[in-house]
């Protein structure tokens, strides 16, 4: 499966293990650069109300296929970044940790206001934001700089260049009230936390892939900054409102 060269980020309406699969060797024959970065942020198993995907498997079963899903992308990409629930953390890290050395992985975590609120105990206002790639590729440092405390209080000793952020990314859940919002789907990532890890990895003209894409998030992003983008998702729905949005 060969992806043309455009800015209008390709949906693809399928399995996300068998199409990653599909569009990395489809360029591997035409010759064209590999996938650069996979960001996913797959379904939580928690009981969600998707279109087309059941979100109640057993957790034995969610696991099996979260582990498959990183095995197939992650030789897929030279980054793949993967946003989970918190509540798989202990099972996905001993069974992830079996497959690659500690070097490969690199634990970071986005955290948030307006959690869910729990009336019982502490509430979750965090989500693990993993990096899985080789520790030879370099990351992009100076796409990700952000305006140091220095900077802002008028310190003459601030590099003018900015700051690299830290490995706690602190983004707002998208709520209902927010302008990212699309109100047909159930969830949604901050498009802020999408591009920080696209820019950390991609330069432009380079192709990012979104297996979970969702309401196309991270399509708007690439458009916005000039990458490439696949957007796959196995809902008919959910990919006809990325076609129409992405089309106007």
């Amino acid at each position: 499966m060969t992806i043309t060269a455009t800015l209008t980020p390709t949906v693809l309406c399928g399995d996300a293990i068998e199409l990653v699969g599909s569009v990395a060797s489809g360029r591997r024959a035409a010759g064209l650069p590999p996938i650069k970065c996979i960001f996913a942020d797959p379904p939580d198993n928690i009981g969600l109300e998707y279109d087309n995907h059941e979100d109640n498997m057993s957790d034995g079963e969610y696991l099996d296929w979260l582990i498959e899903f990183v095995g197939v992308a992650s030789v897929r990409c030279e980054t793949l970044w993967l946003s989970f629930n918190s509540r798989w953390v202990l099972g996905f890290a001993s069974s992830l940790f079996k497959m690659y050395d500690r070097e490969w992985v690199t634990p970071m975590v986005q955290t948030f206001t307006f959690g869910q609120h729990n009336h019982h105990d502490f509430g979750n206002n965090h989500r693990p934001l993993w990096r899985i790639r080789d520790p030879k590729i370099k990351t992009l440092a100076d796409n990700i700089r952000v305006p140091s405390w220095r900077q802002l209080n008028g310190d003459k000793r601030a590099d003018p260049r900015g700051r690299v952020p830290g490995d706690v990314f602190d983004f707002p859940r998208v709520t209902g009230n927010s302008k990212q919002r699309r109100s047909w789907h159930k969830t949604q990532l901050n498009e802020g936390l999408v591009e920080r890890c696209v820019l950390s990895c991609t330069q432009p003209g380079d192709l990012v892939v979104d297996p979970f894409a969702g309401t196309g998030t991270t399509g708007r992003v690439c458009r916005r900054i000039g990458r490439h983008c696949v957007l796959i998702d196995k809902s008919p729905l959910y990919c006809q409102k990325m076609r129409e949005e992405f089309a106007a």
